[in-house]
């Protein structure tokens, strides 16, 4: 497994991003386990800025197999999560095959839209996504299969990363003929 860095990461218009990954058999093989973790130890290492600036990382809150070169149904999430009584926690996946079982009709988006690694043109716009989604995934950080449900920041981030399964980039959601249009939609900060 190559070391995952800003010149390793597969970029946007490569085909590799637009196709559909394959679903990963268990019990897991080494190399998926090693795949996933790169995966993961790339968000860890990309929040410290000393280690990113060194080893060329692009900060990040999820990375998926197929930024990887990897079409296997792979992305681990690492971000920190406001709670009620303003602290933050710190949440980690490393979902394997995860799926939205479930979401809500509201929406939300990013106040200033998203991004991605794997694309370095500018897309501004609005991305509208599920405010509430609830996924059945095996994560391999817990070893189990987990089903759980998130919203906001967290549930924006999962989709992202989702889509990229499916070979669907964040820009496919924007409004073509008015990419700041958010009528029914909860903007997020």
């Amino acid at each position: 497994m190559k070391k995952i860095n800003m010149d390793t990461i597969v970029l946007d218009p490569n085909p590799v991003l637009r196709q559909k990954c394959e679903m990963v058999s268990f019990p897991l093989q080494e190399d998926d386990k090693k795949i996933m973790n790169s995966l993961l130890k790339y968000v860890r290492d990309s929040r410290d800025e000393e280690l990113a600036e060194k080893e060329n990382l692009q900060p990040a809150v999820g990375i998926a197999a197929p930024q990887i070169g990897v079409l296997k149904q792979m992305t681990a999430i690492v971000v920190d999560i406001e709670q009620k009584d303003g602290s933050f926690k710190t949440v980690e996946y490393a979902l394997i095959n995860p799926k939205i079982i479930s979401h809500s009709v509201k929406q939300t988006a990013l106040k200033y839209g998203e991004g991605c690694l794997s694309i370095r043109e500018t897309h501004e716009g609005i991305v509208p996504r599920h405010k509430r989604i609830r996924i059945q995934a095996y994560d391999m950080i817990q070893e189990k299969n987990i089903d759980f449900r998130v919203k906001d920041y967290l549930a924006i981030i999962l989709q992202h990363e989702i889509d990229h399964l499916n070979g669907v980039l964040f820009y496919d959601h924007i409004n073509q003929e008015n990419p700041w249009f958010d009528q029914d939609i909860e903007i997020i900060d």
